[in-house]
């Protein structure tokens, strides 16, 4: 880490940091007896996808599919992280900015990695988010001086707010299929078996506004891995819909006694109703599915709520 502080008057303080670690020797999950895709291509007809077990090594075939946990893995982060404080009487403001990266072979148990080549299943991770941007402010609302009296109606008010800008989440590609011919199959523990589909060179295309139904990328490019080989895609490597949500509250503090007093409260959220097509599993990533390619859950839409505290 690497942080530089600079005070930009007397009421704004800037901070900007490089943060990045790396972690090796991580827990992830290994198919320990897999299949021989070559010997398994020659043999054809005694031999295909879930029906590898005359190919299997090093514990032969008696042992079938054998997933072990092993502290092969490894992942690294790097960050710019800008944080901006402003307090100017009734304002008061915290702002902050990150520009990331993570990579890893697997961010969770259920991602098992690739039995030969390990190297192979590295991909962004699964929380990894380009660019996020959070803004949070509270501003005391001054209805003493606009009205040119004070008591305590015109005293204790206060707005408030969250902004939240952001990239999505990467997309998890997912093929359940048995192609490779390694036989690392889905155990309950592992979710996800090795394979990955194939993918042609080619644009994207990242549809900027699912609302109207049509797939967020392009799903032409993709199709089942080749027989013998785990898919040439990548797990992941793109990202799916960010978000852009205003968070906003507007506070009454009302003293009724010197030891009471009473807060009323009027809280939105999504404030505007922006569809949120935002998380790790809002685009359909499995190619067998019948909505591969689709933006399949969103967000809750705009929530208002009013509460009142009392205080004794």
């Amino acid at each position: 880490m690497l942080s530089i502080q600079r005070e930009l008057g007397k009421n704004t303080l800037v901070d900007m940091s490089y943060i990045g670690n790396q972690a090796h020797h991580l827990l992830v999950l290994r198919e320990l007896n897999p299949g021989n895709p070559a010997l398994c291509l020659a043999l054809s007809t005694s031999c295909g996808p879930f029906n590898e077990s005359s190919t299997r090594g090093p514990l032969g075939p008696a042992f079938g599919s054998d997933t072990g946990e092993t502290t092969i893995g490894n992942s690294n982060f790097n960050s710019l992280q800008i944080t901006l404080r402003h307090t100017s009487g009734p304002l008061q403001l915290l702002a902050g900015y990150t520009w990331s990266k993570s990579l890893d072979q697997s961010s969770n148990l259920g991602e098992e990695v690739n039995p030969l080549n390990p190297s192979l299943s590295r991909a962004l991770s699964a929380f990894d988010i380009e660019q996020n941007f959070v803004v949070s402010y509270s501003y005391q609302l001054s209805f003493a001086r606009l009205f040119r009296t004070r008591n305590r109606f015109t005293d204790g008010w206060e707005f408030s707010g969250i902004t939240h800008l952001t990239t999505g989440f990467p997309v998890t590609l997912i093929n359940y299929g048995d192609n490779s011919l390694l036989g690392a199959e889905p155990n309950g523990i592992n979710n996800f078996g090795i394979d990955e589909p194939d993918v042609v060179p080619g644009t994207l295309a990242i549809n900027g506004n699912p609302r109207h139904g049509q797939a967020y990328f392009n799903t032409a490019l993709f199709s089942d891995n080749a027989l013998g080989t785990p898919g040439n895609a990548s797990r992941r490597y793109f990202h799916g819909p960010g978000m852009e949500n205003f968070d906003m509250s507007l506070v009454k503090n009302l003293r009724v006694t010197e030891s009471k007093s009473l807060q009323l409260r009027l809280e939105a959220f999504n404030v505007f109703n922006h569809a949120q097509f935002f998380g790790p599993s809002a685009v359909d990533g499995n190619i067998s599915s019948s909505t591969f390619g689709r933006v399949v859950s969103a967000a809750a839409p705009r929530l208002v709520q009013a509460g009142i505290k009392f205080t004794f």
